[in-house]
């Protein structure tokens, strides 16, 4: 059985199966239509390889304007800044949400079934029925776990619940971008950022392996306007709906005598927001440099940087889960994959015993901090919405290094010694881990 399209391209049955047979000239041109397409897949979602060269470097008192400048963002006095461990952050956001006139703005990564989601979904519905304005931006993968009857009552209270990047043919091309920003702006005057995510792990006092390790930010004054704007971003795109007026950005007095800006990051073809207040971080540090991160793998340019940190006298610690504590251990071998390299330059590496260590914070020589959604990883500094909030402030920087201190004593310092020492199948799990690592 024979059959023939336009005397070129033939379907021909042999013993059951159908060929399709096609002249050398269609093969090729369908073969270079294919390379193209692939091609132009690649340019669009290509990022370009930056080599950051810093032209005038300074300490970071000097630097805190560039800083801001070069992150898209205007460093804004007048503040004051709480900072919050562990559970505190969900009792402090349950009394502002009470309190809250008229409107709410609230987007996160992370939902899970459990009570401290069940509480905040009913608390975010009483709010709506009292007239309070409720949006939620919700990822459309981190919060799968969540309760759909929770999340229908919800948006039958009046909230208004949107999903970002959901599986549809339209987001085909986005749904790798997620939204992994934490926020939460109530009446535009009050605003949290940080590491938390809505699951019952994060309700704890981060006593062991089912209470994590976080910490998170209350903020008033002026810099809360940059939170709304970063909320608004990823509403706009979803929604359409501009929300513009004295309602949800209302002039702001100073509250305090913190200096801030808040850096937030979507995803770009150049060095996103993010990565440059990270790099900017190593580059003005000129005596200490501490980093707690989760997910720590840093890329070629932040090594060296570090390196050259260190050359000029600077200490540099990373503090990080243990794979055992972790709730992601293929994350931390594909870190492990870099040890070596961050102990040859010199870094003091540690690793948190008791939980998950999943705060998102930097300190640089005891004046400048930030606090927020972001990893130290390819997928939150190239891929992912991200959002951390830097702060000028001797006072908020020696509350993170008390948390810090604490830490310390539930760590763990990795011996460089020891660690050359370690097995073949665990460097095999390290370095089968590290190829992946821009997707983790």
């Amino acid at each position: 059985m024979k059959k023939t399209f336009e005397k070129t391209v033939t379907l021909e049955k042999r013993e059951g199966t159908t060929f399709l047979t096609l002249p050398l000239v269609a093969f090729v041109a369908l073969v270079f239509t294919i390379a193209f397409l692939l091609l132009l897949i690649w340019s669009i979602k290509r990022r370009n390889d930056v080599h950051f060269k810093t032209t005038d470097a300074g300490n970071v008192q000097d630097l805190v304007s560039s800083i801001a400048g070069v992150t898209h963002g205007t460093i804004q006095g007048g503040n004051s800044i709480d900072v919050l461990q562990n559970g505190e952050f969900f009792k402090r956001l349950f009394v502002d949400i009470a309190a809250a006139r008229e409107t709410i703005h609230f987007e996160t990564f992370l939902w899970h079934e459990g009570a401290v989601g069940d509480r905040l979904g009913n608390a975010l519905a009483a709010k709506a029925r009292q007239g309070v304005e409720v949006r939620v931006m919700l990822d459309a993968s981190g919060t799968r776990p969540m309760d759909d009857e929770l999340e229908e009552m919800m948006q039958k209270a009046g909230c208004k619940v949107v999903k970002f990047h959901g599986v549809n043919l339209s987001n085909l091309g986005r749904l790798n971008n997620r939204t992994h920003r934490k926020l939460t702006i109530i009446d535009g005057r009050i605003g949290y950022t940080g590491g938390h995510g809505i699951a019952p792990e994060w309700e704890g006092e981060a006593r062991h392996k089912k209470e994590f390790r976080d910490t998170a930010v209350r903020i008033e004054g002026p810099v809360v306007g940059q939170l709304q704007a970063a909320f608004s971003e990823n509403w706009i795109e979803e929604t359409g709906e501009v929300t513009a007026g004295e309602k949800y950005f209302p002039q702001l007095p100073a509250t305090g005598t913190v200096k801030a800006h808040l850096v937030y990051s979507s995803q770009a073809g150049s060095a996103s927001a993010v990565e440059l207040l990270y790099y900017l971080a190593i580059v003005s540090a000129r005596r200490e440099l501490i980093i707690q991160n989760p997910y720590f793998l840093p890329d070629s340019e932040g090594v060296k940087e570090m390196e050259k940190a260190i050359k000029r006298g600077v200490r540099v610690v990373v503090m990080m889960p243990s794979a055992e504590a972790t709730d992601t251990p293929l994350v931390q071998h594909a870190s492990h994959y870099g040890y070596a390299e961050l102990l040859r330059i010199g870094v003091e590496l540690y690793e948190y015993q008791k939980t998950l260590l999943h705060q998102k914070v930097i300190i640089v020589d005891g004046r400048w901090a930030c606090v927020g959604s972001t990893n130290f990883d390819d997928r939150s500094l190239e891929i992912n919405d991200e959002d951390s909030l830097a702060v000028l402030d001797r006072g908020v920087a020696e509350t993170l290094m008390q948390a810090y201190q604490e830490d310390l004593k539930h760590s763990a310092r990795v011996d460089d010694a020891l660690w050359k020492k370690r097995g073949l199948l665990h460097r095999a799990r390290d370095a089968a881990s590290y190829l992946i690592s821009e997707q983790l």
